[in-house]
């Protein structure tokens, strides 16, 4: 931990003191991040990367990412989903969901047939060959979470599961 020592003043101002340290001869040999390992997010964030990086590997051989396998998933599992329910659904903002739509029409893995009550909203429909990647897609992501998790026991699993369920809602709440 750098000494108070050590600290040179800059420009005058108080809030761009640096705390200087001894110079290394050829820069930092560790990167320290013991401070930011006290935070749970930190570990989330960390773990969160693994999991995204592997995810990624998982679905590249049936050309989705994750938005757009979370997004056929939500419509081949509701069918006739408004766009705007995905949207509220996957926490993403409407305008940005349509790059996620278009695409998976484009596709043909879905289609978009107007509400015959509300002329401005569409259902959301897999096609057959949508349905057919998503279960394909669906069992190579359950494969990718045994791999990731098969050093956790189920209870631990369910843990973890509760935990992040709990800070969703504590957010959710305020």
């Amino acid at each position: 931990m750098p000494s108070l020592k050590n600290v040179r003043p800059s420009s005058g101002d108080p809030m761009k003191t640096v705390i200087k340290e001894p110079e290394p001869e050829m820069g930092v040999s560790h990167v320290s991040d013991e401070t930011l390992r006290a935070f749970v997010g930190y570990h989330m964030k960390r773990a969160f990367n693994v999991v995204q990086t592997d995810l990624a590997r998982t679905l590249k051989p049936f050309d989705l990412r994750m938005l757009t396998y979370t997004a056929l998933v939500l419509i081949v599992d509701n069918p006739g989903l408004r766009q705007s329910q995905l949207a509220d659904a996957m926490d993403v903002e409407r305008p940005n969901l349509v790059v996620i739509i278009d695409e998976l029409e484009r596709r043909e893995l879905i289609v978009r047939d107007r509400v015959p009550t509300d002329r401005r909203a569409y259902a959301l429909k897999a096609t057959l060959a949508g349905g057919q990647l998503c279960e394909k897609a669906v069992a190579a992501v359950t494969a990718h979470e045994q791999r990731l998790l098969e050093n956790m026991d189920a209870t631990t699993r369910d843990t973890v599961i509760a935990a992040m369920q709990l800070i969703q809602k504590s957010l959710s709440k305020g």
